[in-house]
């Protein structure tokens, strides 16, 4: 139990918050336009493919800025650099849970399981770009957007319009809110010639970039409404969802970032959970 605790923290099981939520919109769409039969089977496969993916994408990062988070302060104590988990172990961690996630998808349908090599390149790949490039940011995103279109192709085996929008939503939205948590990092990232789009043009434009994002976040948000043929209670999520990305705006300032932790982990984790109840609740009612 002990381990299992270990490991989860390694990953940030609880960051799992912000995709998961998006999954679960895609799957419920899916379900209201085929005929699914095996409802509660493809749901569990469904969860399980994302938490093993996550697990697979996290314990590489972790495993590769291992050296990183031992000289940066604010992350010495986390599992690997504090010796709680060994650098193979971690390791080994990353590769039995892509096999996992892999095995999954192929449970799933075929389609699913001939992109999940796809999957697997863009979010273990992310690891590598804050040495490569400042739009590492939206690499990171693009991994979490597939959630949405990724259930839906599960259920369905088609793309579709409205399961694409909810991507572009998941896409803007992580992207703006991870370049707020870059932020806190900029003077390290600097000496140890990391990349990020605060380093590249400064916290207080970088913020102003994160705004940006967000209002485009919100757009998607309306042309997904739209495409449903949404009722109030989609709209009432999507006003309480672009309420509280406002109010990480309002709390994090270029001179003061004491809460961009509140901004990152508590606040975008509230607004995907609320949102994806007010769709999903729309969907049936």
């Amino acid at each position: 139990m002990n381990k299992l605790l270990l490991y989860s923290r390694l990953v940030k099981f609880e960051h799992t918050i912000f995709a998961m939520p998006f999954a679960l919109i895609g799957f419920f769409m899916a379900t209201m336009v085929t005929d699914q039969v095996h409802f509660w089977k493809l749901l569990a496969e469904i969860i399980l493919s994302m938490v093993f993916a996550r697990n697979a994408a996290m314990g590489f990062n972790r495993y590769l800025d291992r050296r990183f988070d031992a000289a940066n302060p604010r992350t010495a104590q986390r599992e690997i650099p504090a010796g709680l988990v060994s650098a193979r172990n971690a390791l080994a961690f990353v590769i039995i849970n892509s096999f996992l996630f892999g095995l999954v998808t192929w449970m799933i349908n075929p389609l699913c399981f001939a992109l999940s090599p796809v999957a697997l390149f863009v979010i273990l790949g992310y690891s590598f770009t804050k040495r490569i490039t400042p739009l590492c940011h939206f690499v990171l995103s693009l991994g979490l957007s597939l959630a949405p279109i990724g259930a839906w192709l599960a259920v369905t085996g088609a793309f579709a319009v409205a399961p694409l929008l909810f991507s572009g939503v998941v896409f803007f939205w992580v992207s703006g809110f991870d370049i707020i948590y870059a932020c806190q990092d900029v003077e390290f990232d600097q000496k140890y010639r990391l990349q990020s789009i605060p380093v590249l043009i400064g916290i207080r434009k970088a913020l102003v970039i994160s705004i940006l994002l967000h209002v485009i976040t919100f757009v998607f948000v309306v042309l997904a409404g739209i495409t449903m043929e949404a009722d109030w209670i989609f709209w009432v999520g999507a006003t309480l969802f672009g309420g509280l990305m406002v109010y990480q705006h309002l709390i994090v300032k270029p001179d003061d970032l004491s809460r961009v932790n509140l901004a990152f982990g508590t606040t975008n984790g509230i607004a995907g959970v609320i949102f994806a109840a007010f769709v999903i609740v729309s969907l049936y009612f």
